[in-house]
C-alpha cells in the first residue's frame, strides 16, 4: 500500500471498533477470513491485530506527560563536579548533604566561582538529580587503584569476647585492626598499619608501626592517643598476639584510664565489620599489598597518613545506620544524613573547647581539592621507596600494581 494511501493510527482504531463487534460473534474460520482483510486494509501483522482486539479497550493510550524543564544548569553541573571529585568521588547518598559546606570552602579557597543563585540551589538539590548528575559525568582522572589481597593466652582469656553494635551512640567506642605490609613474604620485620574507628562518629585514625613488637605497638598508640580529640572508652581489637601482650595491656591501664578492652570471637572478622570495611577503603586502596620494611617507607607512609586524617575526618561525610527491619523476609536497613565525622563529633557535644577551637581552625584554615592532590603526591612519593618483593628462591615476586 503507497505510504500516502495509509491509515494513521487513529483511522486503524476506528476502523478496528467497527469491525470488532463482528469478529467477536464469528466462528473460528470467519475470524480469520476477517483477520486476513482487516491486515490488508490497516497494513497491521495479525498478531498485532489480535492483541489489539483481545485488549481491553481499543482506545489510544493517553499522551504522555511532557518533560519537565530542567531547573539546574550548568554552573550548578559545575560546582558539583568540583566538589564531587575534590570529595574523592563519593556517592550521591554522601555527596548531597556535603555539597553546600563543601562548595563554601572551596569558594572561600578560589577553587571554583559560587554565586548566591547557584549556592541557594545547591541547598535544595535532591539527592536523584545528584545521582543523574553523576552518571552523566565523565571522570577526568581514574580512581586510585583497588588492589587484592595463636593460641589464646592467659590475656585473651581474661578478656570478654563480644561484638560492638552498630546502635552505639556515645563516641570514643572502637575497633582496632594490624594491617600487614608484608607482600608475598611473611618472613622479617616490616611495616604495619594501626587503624582504629569510632562506631558512633566514624572517626578513623591510621598510624604506621615498624614491626609489632610491643615497643613498636606501643610507639603507635601513643601518636593515636596524642592525636585524637576525644578519649577512648572501649577498645575492640581481634585476637592477635599484638594486641594481648603484658606491656601493651600495661599501658592500657595506666594511660588510658577507665578504658573497657573486649575482643572478637575467634575466625568472626565480622566481629570488627567497621575496621575491616575500613581496612580495604582507607589503607589497601592507597597502599595496596606491596612489602614495605625500611624506616623510609615507614615514614612516608606516616606523613601520608597525616594527610588522611585530615582529609577523612573533617571532609569525608559517611552515612550511619540509624535502623533495621524485616519486611516480607528481606532485612531492609536504614540511613541518617550524611555527615563528616567531625560533624558529627561536634553535634556529640564530647568536645573540649580547646579541642573544638583547634578542629575548627584546622577546618578552615585547609583546601580539600588541594589536600587531595597532597594525598596523591604523598601516594606516589611512597610507591618510589618500594621495591618489588624477593621470593625465598631469589626470583623477582609477582606483585604487580592493580
Amino acid at each position: 500500500m503507497p505510504s500516502e494511501e495509509r491509515m494513521t493510527v487513529d483511522e486503524r482504531r476506528k476502523y478496528l471498533k467497527l469491525v470488532a463487534p463482528r469478529y467477536g460473534r464469528s466462528s473460528r474460520e470467519q475470524r480469520g477470513g476477517l483477520l486476513t482483510e482487516m491486515a490488508a486494509v490497516t497494513g497491521l501483522h495479525r498478531k498485532s491485530l489480535l492483541r489489539l482486539l483481545h485488549g481491553p479497550t481499543l482506545e489510544r493510550a493517553a499522551k504522555r506527560p511532557r518533560v519537565r524543564r530542567r531547573r539546574y544548569g550548568a554552573a550548578v553541573s559545575d560546582v558539583v563536579r568540583v566538589v564531587w571529585e575534590s570529595l574523592d568521588y563519593v556517592c550521591a547518598e554522601r555527596l548531597t548533604p556535603a555539597l553546600l559546606p563543601t562548595a563554601q570552602q572551596l569558594a572561600r579557597w578560589e577553587e571554583l566561582v559560587l554565586t548566591a543563585e547557584v549556592e541557594t540551589q545547591l541547598g535544595r538539590i535532591s539527592r536523584a538529580t545528584v545521582q543523574r548528575l553523576l552518571q552523566r559525568f565523565q571522570l577526568d582522572r581514574p580512581k586510585l587503584p583497588r588492589r587484592k589481597p595463636q593460641p589464646p593466652n592467659g590475656l585473651l582469656r581474661q578478656t570478654p569476647m563480644e561484638r560492638l553494635s552498630w546502635a552505639t551512640q556515645a563516641p570514643g567506642s572502637f575497633e582496632t585492626d594490624l594491617v600487614h605490609h608484608c607482600g608475598p613474604i611473611t618472613a622479617g620485620e616490616y611495616v604495619h598499619t594501626l587503624q582504629l574507628v569510632d562506631i558512633a562518629t566514624g572517626w578513623s585514625e591510621r598510624v604506621a608501626v615498624l614491626g609489632r613488637g610491643q615497643a613498636a605497638m606501643v610507639a603507635g598508640f601513643q601518636r593515636v592517643h596524642g592525636r585524637l580529640p576525644f578519649p577512648i572508652t572501649h577498645l575492640h581489637p581481634d585476637n592477635g598476639s599484638e594486641f594481648f601482650n603484658g606491656h601493651l595491656i600495661r599501658y592500657f591501664g595506666e594511660a588510658m584510664t577507665g578504658l573497657q578492652l573486649s575482643r572478637s570471637r575467634p575466625y568472626r572478622k565480622n566481629d570488627n565489620r567497621f575496621v575491616e570495611q575500613k581496612n580495604s577503603t582507607l589503607v589497601r586502596a592507597y597502599v595496596g599489598y606491596e612489602r614495605l620494611e625500611t624506616p623510609r617507607q615507614y615514614v612516608a607512609l606516616n606523613a601520608l597518613y597525616d594527610q588522611l586524617w585530615v582529609y577523612y575526618n573533617l571532609f569525608q561525610p559517611v552515612l550511619h545506620l540509624v535502623g533495621k527491619e524485616v519486611a516480607n523476609g528481606k532485612l531492609r536497613r536504614r540511613w541518617d544524613r550524611a555527615q563528616t565525622p567531625y560533624q558529627r563529633l561536634l553535634a556529640s557535644g564530647i568536645l573540649a573547647a580547646d579541642q573544638q577551637a583547634r578542629l575548627a581552625a584546622l577546618y578552615a584554615g585547609t583546601n580539600p581539592r588541594q589536600l587531595r592532590e597532597t594525598i596523591y603526591q604523598a601516594v606516589e612519593h611512597l610507591w618510589q621507596h618500594t621495591k618489588p618483593a624477593q621470593a625465598p628462591n631469589g626470583k623477582e615476586a609477582a606483585t604487580t600494581r592493580r
